[in-house]
């Protein structure tokens, strides 16, 4: 069928050749990576299916057990979010499914069980993790239309037709083609007044079998009975869409002034501490950026000067935004450009020929310390600032942005090749980092070996031409003391 839709036809993927059925109960939205309300393109193409076709809306909002790596930190974040969503979706005309799997496997069935009572099936596209996999397996097995729906960032993924392997080039393109892409921004609350049939309840049959969630009991003390690793505890700070929204106000506020001069301080963060929000899918780019410019009176006439990739002065606002806006666009959305085009981008062998060549040079050279898995993760190194950053993992679920660099270089320099290297970053990260699991996050632990980097030299042991960094440089270039404090013990 045609349908009037107000997202741009590049945001959306048709997954399976199965049609549409406009006779069917509702529009099921199915929300997997986009986990907010607002600021949604998979939400707002759902709600236009509803709309077009005078069905109610279903959003359905669901949590694995079995997921690698789940544990008490990880699952109680998305809870949170998911709280925040069955709050703002209750003062909507759609009905909120959200569901927590008691046990692995129990929920298998579920979607297609909603499947068949549904018209379309929306989703959002996430190049990254189980998601893409999971996608493809609901399009076999769904006998309805199934559409993914890139919400990640300013930049449609379909948008570029080739991996980027330099920043530098990337942020040229952008240059050329993100001015075509600022005036779709996804509709603030698609939801608003929607004017959608109510669906009196959801199917008895469904819910008898699938229980949804009782969010409020699972937060306050339900997490322990499920099967998750409950060794690694919640973070501190809150996840969901409320908080999301809070921590952008705070850096808007209080830190952006100071970004561009003190984004690499330990003592006074000057940081935006967005990532989980932006990981989880509680925050969206598009919200940030229509923030962000308006708090810089930003005019969109301003942008250009030419499509050089220089890292300021493009966007024609302060330098702490356009330094910010670096961060977001430009190297955010470079790791999502290359998780949709390579399957194998998280394997040693993606890394660029000249990385791997150099590394595999210095396979013999004497490492100074060699540590294992289990030393690393337990901060049990000879180096009391690694060690350190370690702790921030492991108590806050991020490490600070330059120690994050020096983290990763230092388990390559003391591990026994770059391969075991490899997986310990992508275990520590994906286990610990609430932002892990991410296309970015992924960039970041492969930045530490060569990639989106050059050749660098003097040629050193175990490092090869790959950039070399070290705690005592780090010590020297940033005040320690006040980090050492809070995660020296």
């Amino acid at each position: 069928m045609t349908m009037p839709s107000t997202v741009p036809a590049l945001r959306v993927r048709r997954l399976n050749r199965a049609p549409v059925e406009p006779a069917a109960e509702y529009v099921l939205y199915w929300m997997t990576a986009s986990r907010r309300t607002r600021w949604n393109f998979a939400l707002e193409r759902a709600a236009d299916y509803a709309r077009a076709l005078a069905r109610p809306l279903v959003v359905f909002e669901a949590l694995r057990a079995d997921y690698r790596w789940a544990s008490d930190r990880l699952h109680r974040f998305v809870i949170e979010g998911m709280a925040d969503n069955a709050r703002r979706l209750s003062r909507t005309p759609a009905a909120y499914f959200p569901y927590v799997e008691p046990r692995p496997g129990h929920g298998k069935g579920l979607l297609a069980a909603l499947g068949r009572r549904a018209a379309v099936v929306v989703s959002d596209d996430f190049p990254s993790f189980f998601l893409p996999r999971m996608l493809g397996a609901a399009a076999e097995e769904l006998a309805v239309r199934l559409e993914a729906v890139d919400s990640n960032g300013l930049l449609p993924v379909a948008a570029a037709d080739r991996i980027f392997k330099r920043a530098v080039d990337f942020r040229r393109f952008l240059q050329r083609t993100l001015p075509g892409h600022l005036g779709s921004l996804p509709r603030r609350n698609p939801l608003l007044r929607a004017r959608l049939p109510r669906l009196d309840r959801l199917p008895p049959a469904i819910v008898r079998r699938w229980r949804p969630a009782r969010l409020d009991l699972l937060l306050a003390g339900g997490l322990a009975r499920l099967p998750i690793d409950h060794r690694v505890p919640p973070v501190a700070y809150a996840g969901g869409a409320v908080a999301a929204e809070a921590q952008l106000r705070r850096f808007l506020d209080r830190r952006l002034p100071r970004y561009a001069g003190e984004r690499n301080a330990l003592r006074r963060r000057a940081t935006s501490g967005l990532s989980p929000y932006l990981h989880f899918g509680h925050l969206s780019s598009h919200q940030i950026f229509h923030r962000l410019a308006a708090r810089e009176n930003w005019d969109p006439g301003a942008a250009g000067g030419g499509a050089r990739g220089a890292r300021s002065g493009w966007w024609g606002m302060s330098a702490s935004a356009e330094s910010f806006l670096d961060q977001l666009v430009t190297w955010r959305e470079l790791g999502y450009n290359m998780s949709a085009r390579d399957d194998g981008c998280e394997r040693y062998e993606s890394l660029p020929p000249w990385a791997r060549a150099t590394l595999e040079a210095h396979l013999a050279d004497r490492r100074p310390y060699l540590y294992e898995l289990e030393d690393f993760e337990r901060a049990a190194t000879h180096d009391e600032l690694w060690n350190a950053a370690q702790r921030e993992l492991l108590r806050d679920g991020r490490i600070h942005n330059y120690l994050r660099m020096l983290w990763g270089k230092k388990i390559l320099h003391w591990t026994a090749t770059p391969e075991d290297a490899l997986a310990v970053m992508i275990e520590l990260n994906n286990k610990y980092a609430v932002d892990g699991r991410n296309p970015n996050s992924a960039s970041g632990i492969f930045w530490c070996l060569g990639r989106y980097d050059r050749a660098w030299g003097p040629e050193r042991p175990v490092f090869g031409k790959v950039r070399y960094m070290s705690s005592k440089n780090a010590r020297r270039k940033l005040d320690v003391a006040s980090y050492l404090a809070a995660y020296g013990t």
